[in-house]
């Protein structure tokens, strides 16, 4: 029964502490007019002394004094009334078990004038603190865009209110609502009426001259959402969001804000929880060591990795920037767990072996690698001594000292490549699968697309663009790609190293494609811009080793389901322990020549791989 005294609190005390004398007087009062004598004299003091007592212990309990009441609705006006009525019955066994009388009629009296006299002075407060809200900032010149609210639900309402109340971090002005609930059509929300459903929300933008679409409907499911913000982003309107605030406690509320829409929420993933249960037993109380933990991959693993508490986290990369930056933010959320930075490249074996022993890890996450396409084009040998031999040494290494699981991040670009970089994290698979026959510890690759928002991806390339006005730049009009969030692939990747039994290839559903350009238009429409008015888009054409349709199975290649929904082993059939010896030899002699014999080399030892002309 925590409670803050503030002088609001004190006020609404002092009131209900009046109020129960007057609700007592009035009820014994209108008892005589009807004949019937009640009070004694000398006991009326002491009977609502006892009231008093026991509505403020009651109103305590029901927390009537920590409600924001500037938000005050049904729900809290529900809760006054089964707290006045509990406190008048608690009042009346009180009086009747130290034998003081009361006609029954007093108590049903007095307890309705309490629900009138508490629960109208909470909205009165909340109408005062309205207005005083309304004429503090009448001095000022806001711009409320005028605004169409998608949901009229309880977020929809909560929003529309505080719009109302000219709330700083619900900035709009509400005029319309929409509701895929065919019963709410005609009804008002706060005076804002809801005048249509979700297949409307472009005529009734034209209709009302709307500025800003604020969608209020955290809870719908990832297809109705899909089709809303599909709608919505066909306007010219600023778009917003908000999240459930079912899921928020009740001193959060009033710290909730709207944010922008972003390239995640078009997309309509269903969000991915990592499975703690699954993971837990092979993290948990372990030693983690994740190679290019800096990244935006690597650094998303640690982090969610640190929710099953494992013992250490070693976070081994080339940039100390970011590696650092990393532990720094990692400690200040889980101090009570170990984490490590350790400087180095993977194709340094002789440092890496420095940290296998100093650390001696249960479980190593492989996400070091060079990942950018063209540049590797420009680069082969490069990416074949980082990305093959590098996966090889840490691969060696692990198998030397016990590990007792290794995951590999691999690529959809490992599928039919047609770049170095594919070629190259398919040959990484090869290695994984090659010791995976032989070793005690546990090797497996997970295979997936791009990952929004990562470094290097298209999402951080176009913002910028259009920060500077344009052009935003595509390929091709009708590239595709697979996408997911970065906190989605580290939870999958998580999971699938707790289904690794040795020798898998994991692939991770990806859901549909998406068109490069889609993305390029609807990330200049929530920037507020108009596409080839205020921002043009430009086709440059295919890249070097730049493929128009990403995969993710070879030919040869089918998938088993696993125990879960998004995660599966492909089919493959594996390379003999003997020929990738071989191609590693080949690939290693390969890069002490020059790029035309690394081409060469890769080409060979990659059989699915198919050079671009213009590599």
């Amino acid at each position: 029964m925590d409670i803050q005294l503030t002088r609001r609190t004190a006020l609404l005390i002092l009131w209900d502490i009046a109020a129960t004398f007057l609700a007592y007087f009035l009820a014994s009062w209108l008892t005589d007019m009807l004949g019937e004598e009640v009070f004694i004299t000398h006991e009326i003091y002491f009977i609502i002394g006892a009231a008093v007592v026991v509505n403020l212990l009651t109103f305590v309990l029901f927390k009537l004094y920590n409600n924001l009441w500037e938000y005050a609705s049904i729900d809290e006006a529900l809760r006054i009334a089964l707290a006045v009525g509990l406190a008048t019955l608690f009042t009346a066994v009180f009086l009747w078990a130290i034998g003081e009388w009361l006609p029954i009629r007093i108590y049903f009296v007095s307890m309705f004038l309490m629900v009138f006299f508490v629960g109208g002075s909470r909205f009165v407060f909340r109408f005062v603190s309205s207005k005083r809200h309304e004429f503090g900032e009448a001095r000022q010149v806001i711009k409320r865009p005028r605004t169409l609210i998608v949901g009229a639900g309880e977020t929809g309402s909560m929003a529309i209110s505080r719009m109302s109340n000219k709330d700083p971090n619900m900035n709009g002005l509400p005029v319309v609502a929409v509701d895929d609930n065919l019963s709410k059509l005609g009804m008002r929300i706060h005076g804002v009426p809801v005048a249509g459903t979700s297949d409307d929300i472009e005529e009734l933008v034209d209709k009302y001259d709307i500025e800003q679409i604020v969608v209020a409907i955290p809870s719908a499911g990832v297809e109705q959402r899909k089709l809303i913000y599909a709608r919505c982003v066909q306007t010219d309107c600023m778009l917003r969001t908000l999240p459930n605030i079912r899921e928020l406690r009740l001193d959060e509320i009033n710290d909730v804000t709207l944010r922008e829409v972003d390239v995640a929420d078009l997309l309509g993933r269903e969000e991915v929880v990592l499975n703690t249960r699954m993971v837990c037993g092979y993290i948990s109380g372990k030693t983690i060591l994740v190679t290019g933990g800096g990244g935006s991959i690597g650094s998303e693993l640690c982090r969610q990795m640190c929710a099953v508490a494992p013992k250490r986290i070693i976070v081994f990369d080339m940039y100390e920037n970011d590696a650092y930056l990393l532990r720094n933010d990692l400690l200040k959320m889980y101090d009570d767990i170990d984490v490590q930075v350790e400087i180095g490249s993977v194709c340094d074996i002789d440092r890496l072996g420095d940290v296998f022993k100093k650390y001696r890890p249960n479980v190593v996450f492989h996400a070091a690698a060079h990942k950018h396409v063209p540049l590797m084009e420009m680069c082969p040998r490069e990416a074949i001594r980082n990305n093959v031999f590098g996966t090889l040494n840490v691969v060696t290494l692990s198998n030397e000292f016990g590990v007792d699981r290794f995951i590999f991040i691999s690529t959809d670009k490992a599928v039919n490549p047609t770049s170095v970089m594919g070629a190259t994290k398919r040959m990484g698979e090869m290695i994984i699968q090659h010791y995976a026959q032989e070793s005690k510890t546990v090797f497996a690759a997970v295979r997936f697309g791009n990952v929004l928002g990562s470094n290097g991806s298209v999402i951080p390339i176009f913002k910028k663009q259009i920060a500077e006005g344009g052009p935003v730049t595509v390929t091709h009009p009708d590239i595709e790609r697979f996408f997911m969030t970065i906190p989605e692939a580290s939870r999958l990747v998580i999971q699938a190293g707790g289904l690794a039994e040795g020798g898998e290839i994991f692939i991770l559903d990806m859901g549909e494609p998406v068109k490069i350009v889609d993305l390029a238009r609807s990330l200049i429409t929530l920037s507020g811009l108009r596409v080839n008015e205020d921002i043009k888009i430009e086709f440059t054409g295919l890249r070097p080793g730049e493929k128009m349709y990403e995969e993710l199975l070879m030919d040869e290649e089918n998938t088993l389901p696993t125990r879960m929904r998004s995660i599966m082993i492909s089919t493959g059939k594996s390379v003999g322990f003997e020929e990738v010896e071989a191609k590693l030899a080949m690939l290693s002699a390969a890069i002490e020549q020059d790029d035309a014999h690394a081409f060469e080399a890769l080409a060979q030892a990659v059989p699915t791989y198919t050079q671009t002309p213009n590599a």
